[in-house]
């Protein structure tokens, strides 16, 4: 007789697990399974923490039973990314998966075959937001927008000042704007390539403009 894991959740405290826990109770009962534990979730189905779900897939990595019973497909995972990558790993620790109300069942090759269908199917929607955007910044590029971070004009003299007055890179990404890399990156430059003593244009940087706070 297999070792079986139900799970159970609702979305609110007004919601309750007993239908869910009678019909997996019965299913397990049709099928000869032995029930093992039963694991519950009160919780939004868009949380990424469950606690209940990461303890069944906990024991389930330590074999503590050989099939996991839900009762639809949506109480498992919060999104058809995280259900396929449930399934991927119940399936890699020989772990069949049943759910009620879909009569899904990877124990049998009908089951395989839907979830093979489900994941071409995540991949298809994956690849078409992937064109989707690409489609938007050409179009964007086209109308003359600009694409990615906004130009920031850096003074490398006044720069050079600064860092030759004993301000510290930290200081000088505060100061203008851009990130420590930059600062290095500029004062290296400067002092590569113009002669000593002799102030540099203005220069434009688009690399990490993000403030960095002060020490």
């Amino acid at each position: 007789m297999k070792h079986a894991a139900l799970y159970l959740r609702v979305s609110t405290l007004d919601q309750h697990l007993e239908t869910q826990l009678h019909d997996l109770r019965h299913l397990a009962k049709q099928r000869g399974l032995e029930i093992v534990e039963t694991y519950r979730d009160q919780i939004s189905g868009t949380r990424a923490r469950r606690p209940g779900l990461d303890q069944l897939m906990a024991d389930a990595r330590q074999g503590k039973f050989q099939v996991v019973l839900v009762w639809a497909c949506d109480r498992l995972a919060r999104s058809v990314r995280h259900f396929l990558e449930v399934l991927d790993e119940l399936n890699h620790l020989g772990i069949e998966f049943v759910s009620f109300w879909e009569q899904l069942d990877t124990g049998g090759p009908l089951g395989r075959a839907v979830v093979v269908i489900i994941s071409v199917v995540a991949e298809l929607e994956r690849n078409l937001i992937v064109e989707r955007v690409k489609a938007g910044m050409r179009r964007a590029k086209l109308e003359g927008q600009r694409i990615g971070r906004p130009t920031r004009h850096v003074d490398i003299g006044a720069l050079i000042r600064d860092r030759d007055l004993g301000h510290t890179v930290t200081q000088l990404a505060n100061r203008y704007g851009i990130g420590e890399t930059t600062v290095r990156r500029l004062l290296k430059q400067a002092n590569a390539d113009a002669p000593k003593g002799l102030l540099q244009p203005p220069l434009q940087t688009t690399e990490n403009t993000r403030p960095v706070s002060a020490i």
